[in-house]
């Protein structure tokens, strides 16, 4: 029902080898990942078919890979893909790797323009391949191969397909396949959709030849209007199943508020009516049968906790661009994985796809800063590399260690009373991110206050591509250890109305809504620790419900529920009233490591319960913090908002929340850092306050127009900052 490859997978392309299916696309300033599966429906990780090393690969938003096709052919693996114009492909003997240096395949002078970007690969059944191309927006067509992977001189150009004014827009992400005599060609208008198909008894360029068919997607599906996501395209080739059921991998946005986590991986079903024109199931918002295939085990495609005990980086990590090898490191230190910097300029940084809504980050560093300019963390990226929202350990100008929570202008800092060995956190609930830190990974303290990140959450351009980015950095003059990463904590409170898929059960924005009998939920890539590195175990399960009825059970899953092992039933009992909850707790078999939970619920006829939190609860955990899941050791601080009016030409007015009585500064700097006038400095007792400014310097003097940073500045060296524009 949900993204199978939840997160940015762009311009996806499928290969079927044997049992094993493959998946990869564009990347971008990302590295490339090519995932594996045996059942369409959970993926892993397994290679990096181009490394961040490699001297081509380039460093800038919207740069580095586009496209991406990994075939099986003559007896190895090759990837195809552009960079900067040019394709290139990779070769290995195993889709794991390692794979080759990239080779650029050369243009053809047979085709009147070059091979352009975002092209996929298709095999003919008297095993003859070709480079399905696409350059700009009226230059289509199919390029045969060699064995080497060059052209061999035969084209057939279809420059006729889009001609100007373009009627197909970009007519872009070509791929190409083969079913009952049939050459089907299918593109996106655009990455906005929709996606069309055509067809043809030869392989030809011959306009006459080809048939539009028309919408690849069901366009008249009635649930269409109401769908999470909207016009699917850039669809794989189709895969026809041993059972003779057809299957495609695609990328699309989520709507409105969700488009900046980018085009999330769905699987979806072809079906051919009875004119053999394919049509596609539209990802509307209900249950579809999954292919019948084995999973072999592998678990749902959200991120992984990641300890750092091999000796080589997990693949599921992606650089930003260009990344030197002496960057990185797991084998200076076992165990801990070394990044330094890429420059005094430029931060080093190993990230995830973001493409859930609810988790809970949490890194282990050791990190001894130098200058301000020194930072090692945790963070959240927009795919455009222009907003960050930052939790990490750095250095005042005065030498104090510091922990900084930062997003935009806004800054909340507390004093490091770790050390150098320290653990950071960070919560997402929804657009909601909330940062603490702790010297022993179980008690901690929160960082200043929340952050909305809706600007992050919902930005999407077209120019870089790319979608949130979640991971760890370092940026400065030092090098950072970092022991762990986990990305689902078991004992963080976990939102019910946010599993990665379910069936039945009808989630809302704060509730696992409308749960009847044998429905279920997944939460996908829980860590529950009990290792050296995370010695945790859980002691008892824990929801927070409503029942207006008599309740029912939650029985607990790992992995699977048809294969898996039950680890708890909860009971949930009537609380009187779908409105009132109540927390609900069971014992929990041992269980240590990462899983995926499956919730089944049974019980009698009609709504069991509601859901709002779950949470695996460790030996003294208390149960108030499920039910509201905020640390009770909030340093005391300070809210600044935003000045009002901004921009402003005579006079704004800046409000701000003192929590605590102490000494309080308000001043204004320019863009170059120099201090323009104080408006406030006193010692203030609780409360909410406002000041006003009139556009003039400590003198009483106008200042030029432009761009002013106000900063508050508080009790415990809390500081905030935000802009304002003055217009004369």
């Amino acid at each position: 029902m949900n993204p199978v490859i939840p997160g940015d997978h762009p311009d996806c392309t499928l290969t079927k080898v044997g049992d094993d299916f493959y998946t990869t696309g564009s990347s971008f300033n990302v590295t490339p990942v090519i995932f594996h599966s045996t059942d369409l429906v959970h993926w892993e990780a397994i290679a990096q078919p181009v490394k961040a090393s490699w001297a081509g690969y380039g460093d800038s938003p919207g740069g580095g890979c586009w496209g991406g096709h990994m075939v099986y052919y003559n007896g190895q693996y090759w990837d195809f893909f552009s960079r900067a114009g040019t394709m290139y492909f990779v070769t290995a003997e195993d889709p794991s790797g390692p794979w080759s240096d990239p080779a650029a395949v050369n243009n053809p002078p047979e085709l009147p323009y070059t091979l352009g970007y975002d092209n996929s690969i298709f095999k003919d059944d008297d095993n003859k391949w070709y480079l399905v191309v696409k350059n700009g927006q009226s230059n289509n067509g199919i390029v045969e191969l060699g064995e080497d992977g060059q052209p061999t001189g035969v084209v057939y150009n279809l420059d006729w397909l889009n001609p100007s004014p373009y009627p197909y827009s970009w007519a872009e992400g070509p791929v190409m396949w083969k079913y009952k005599g049939y050459y089907f060609y299918s593109f996106a208008r655009n990455l906005g959709g929709p996606q069309y198909v055509m067809r043809s008894e030869t392989l030809t360029d011959s306009e006459e030849a080809w048939e539009m068919l028309g919408n690849f997607f069901d366009q008249d599906d009635p649930l269409k209007s109401g769908a999470l996501f909207t016009e699917p395209n850039h669809a794989s080739p189709v895969v026809m199943l041993d059972d003779s059921t057809h299957w495609i991998v695609h990328p699309l946005y989520a709507k409105d508020e969700w488009i900046g986590q980018g085009r999330q991986g769905l699987l979806n079903q072809v079906y051919y009516d009875s004119t053999l024109k394919p049509v596609a199931d539209y990802p509307v918002n209900r249950p579809f049968t999954a292919p019948e295939l084995p999973s072999s085990g592998i678990p749902w495609m959200v991120p992984k906790s990641d300890f750092f005990d091999s000796t080589g980086l997990n693949v599921e990590w992606s650089f930003l661009g260009y990344t030197s090898d002496a960057t990185h490191s797991l084998t200076d230190r076992p165990g801990w994985l070394r990044l330094s910097p890429k420059s005094s300029t430029k931060a080093n940084t190993v990230i995830k796809n973001d493409g859930e809504h609810n988790y809970s980050l949490i890194t282990h560093l050791e990190f001894n800063p130098q200058s301000p300019d020194d930072e090692a963390g945790l963070r959240i990226m927009r795919g455009d590399e222009t907003m960050f929202l930052k939790l990490y350990s750095s250095v005042s100008r005065g030498g104090l260690r510091r922990i900084e929570f930062t997003f935009e202008d806004t800054r909340y800092t507390i004093e490091n009373t770790a050390g150098d060995t320290l653990w950071l956190r960070i919560i997402r609930e929804n657009h909601i991110i909330r940062g603490y830190f702790s010297s022993n990974g179980i008690d901690w303290v929160q960082v200043g206050q929340n952050f909305d990140i809706s600007e992050i959450d919902s930005y999407s351009d077209l120019s870089t591509f790319t979608g949130t980015r979640q991971g760890l950095y370092v940026e400065g003059d030092s090098s950072a250890f970092f022991d762990l990463y986990i990305y689902r904590d078991a004992y963080t409170p976990i939102m019910a109305a946010c599993p990665v898929n379910q069936f039945g059960a009808y989630r809302t924005s704060s509730v696992l809504d409308s749960i009847h009998n044998n429905d279920w939920a997944l939460f996908a890539g829980i860590e529950f620790g009990g290792n050296d590195d995370y010695p945790k175990s859980p002691v008892s399960f824990g929801v927070v419900a409503s029942s207006a009825t008599s309740g029912g059970i939650v029985e607990v899953w790992l992995d699977s529920i048809d294969t898996g092992n039950k680890i708890a039933e909860c009971n949930i009992e009537s609380t009187g009233d779908w409105e009132t909850f109540e927390v609900f707790t069971s014992e929990v078999d041992s269980v240590s490591g990462r899983h995926d939970v499956y919730l089944k619920f049974t019980g009698g006829e009609g709504e069991l319960f509601q859901l709002k939190w779950l949470k695996f609860l460790i030996e003294g955990d208390s149960l108030s913090y499920v039910e509201e899941p905020t640390s009770s050791q909030i340093p005391k601080n300070y809210v600044l908002e935003q000045n009002y009016p901004n921009p402003f030409k005579q006079t704004t007015t800046i409000s701000y929340q003192t929590l605590a009585n102490g000494k309080v500064t308000l001043k204004i700097f320019d863009k170059l850092g120099r201090e323009t006038k104080k408006l406030v400095d006193e010692y203030q007792t609780a409360g909410s306050k406002s000041v006003e400014w009139d556009g003039t310097d400590s003198k009483g003097a106008k200042v030029p127009s432009g761009t002013y940073f106000y900063q508050i500045t508080g009790k415990n060296g809390y500081t905030s900052t935000k802009k304002m524009t003055f217009l004369k």
